[in-house]
């Protein structure tokens, strides 16, 4: 089974690769569909719809098709989705195959994370998650660049390139040795709600996705503004992904061995201050290292969070599966209500607005953390 976390690596990685892609695009649908921002969040935001439709079917099927079964089904999905998205003629083609990107993509995580986790000693839990979550970020690294590539080359020749590839995997997956599924009937997945790490769990991967969700719809509409075309936008975000996918995997050990507290809320409070300033800045000059600190500082939740949601699991006896498709409509609903509330938000009330209120909930949150809430699940091992 040794090859089973790279299988997996590399399945997160093609998921958020997809999800990325179409940040440097947006300025270009939305003038060529004459888009608000309002309408370009929509667009974003049809992928994160679908994950949360697909959230609780992919954590069933995972638990009772099994995780290999499950992990085909979802790249079967994304790979005809990407081939509808190469093929779109109008903006509801592409939101329709961002959706059915965004179910086949709670098949393969629900699935491959069961698969891998269940297979990993618990002492190297927070370990191998941080590598899961790198490789989803080294994804999230490549999306840019496929969404640059598709600005010079042309969406259908980019996006068929990408369907040729998710084909492949899909031979890769059908490889792979199947393990047995974890049978649990759906109720004991509702139960776990009320563990308190897997609740904090799934917070932790909702808050952002949230915060995500506004940034990459009002940063490359504002950088667009002025001047910007889909390269110089998709060379920020690469270098912005390519920090976090070096500190995920050094967060996940430095979980295993001192605990989530400390860098949980150092990354809330980084998160509030960089909040903040994009909420003022105006300058490209200023926004640019705004977004790689944000990058930073965001994307230092989604490994204790991924963390809590598997040890609270553990605790109560419930699935992995289950727990992880728990996992993807928390995902969901803040990469739904980001792109979509904060685009519609920014269009009415100006750009500031978004972002203050992202900060009010960083710091809600941190103020949760120090009033004791979240102690009890301070450390995981």
């Amino acid at each position: 089974m040794r090859r089973l976390p790279l299988f997996v690596s590399v399945v997160v990685a093609v998921d958020t690769l997809f999800f990325t892609a179409l940040t440097p695009l947006i300025p270009r649908f939305a003038d060529k569909y004459d888009l608000s921002k309002a309408g370009a969040g929509a667009l974003v935001a049809a992928y994160a719809a679908g994950t949360l439709v697909g959230a609780v079917p992919g954590g069933i099927a995972t638990i009772r098709l099994g995780p290999k079964r499950t992990v085909l089904i979802g790249l079967t999905l994304m790979t005809a989705a990407s081939l509808g998205f190469a093929l779109a003629g109008d903006v509801w083609t592409l939101g329709l195959s961002r959706f059915f990107q965004g179910v086949g993509s709670s098949c393969s995580w629900a699935g491959g994370l069961a698969w891998v986790i269940g297979s990993t000693p618990r002492q190297r839990r927070g370990e191998l998650i941080g590598t899961t979550m790198g490789a989803a970020v080294f994804g999230a690294l490549l999306g840019p660049v496929l969404g640059a590539l598709a600005g010079v080359v042309g969406t259908r020749s980019a996006f068929l390139g990408v369907t040729a590839a998710g084909a492949a995997l899909v031979g890769w997956a059908a490889t792979m040795p199947a393990i047995a599924p974890e049978r649990q009937p759906l109720r004991a997945g509702l139960a776990a709600l009320r563990e308190r790490s897997l609740v904090a769990g799934l917070w932790l991967i909702a808050l952002p996705a949230l915060l995500f969700g506004v940034l990459v719809v009002l940063v490359p509409l504002e950088l667009n503004r002025h001047g910007w075309g889909s390269l110089a936008i998709g060379a920020l975000f690469i270098a912005t992904t390519a920090i976090e996918t070096a500190l995920n995997p050094l967060l996940g050990r430095l979980i295993d061995r001192r605990g989530l507290m400390a860098p949980l809320r150092a990354a809330l409070l980084g998160s509030i201050a960089v909040s903040i300033a994009l909420a003022v800045a105006k300058d490209p000059a200023l926004i640019a290292p705004l977004v790689i600190a944000a990058g930073v500082a965001y994307g230092a939740f989604y490994t204790p969070g991924m963390g809590l949601i598997s040890h609270g699991a553990e605790r109560v006896g419930v699935a992995q599966g289950l727990a992880f498709g728990l996992m993807n409509a928390c995902w969901g609903v803040g990469a739904l209500v980001g792109p979509a509330a904060g685009g519609a938000l920014a269009g009415v009330a100006g750009d500031s607005a978004p972002y203050v209120i992202l900060a009010g909930l960083c710091l809600a949150t941190y103020l949760a953390t120090r009033a004791g809430r979240a102690q009890p699940v301070g450390q995981l091992t």
